[in-house]
């Protein structure tokens, strides 16, 4: 478990303005008919859920075949990424592991910048 200071950048998990950070999972090639119901059954075979989120595309409204699932307890998460990474579900084989930060890909402004370029 990750421990993010509210007051500074020390971590502990002693003081109590530490807010505690659980791991996500990401679920990958999911089938495009696979739905937030679908997926809380699935893992809640490993234990409880705290939050799915399926991404949708902005235009079209589909389901974008990615989730994010979120468990009560690191070792539920552990077990369900073990257990469900390259199983075959909905026709698809799973890619289940460890979600990775989002990175930050927008540029500032808007776009480039040709100034100072001479």
């Amino acid at each position: 478990m990750f421990y993010l200071s509210i007051y500074g950048s020390e971590a502990s998990a002693t003081r109590p303005d530490k807010i505690a950070i659980a791991m996500t999972i990401y679920v990958g090639n999911l089938s495009y008919r696979a739905t937030e119901e679908d997926l809380r059954a699935v893992f809640a075979e490993y234990g409880s859920i705290k939050r799915i989120v399926l991404p949708t595309d902005r235009e079209t409204g589909r389901m974008r075949g990615f989730a994010f699932v979120d468990m009560n307890e690191d070792a539920q998460e552990d077990t369900a990424i073990t257990e469900l990474d390259g199983a075959e579900w909905m026709g698809r084989q799973l890619r289940v592991n460890k979600a990775k930060p989002r990175e930050d890909n927008r540029r500032e402004g808007g776009g480039v910048s040709r100034r100072n370029e001479y």
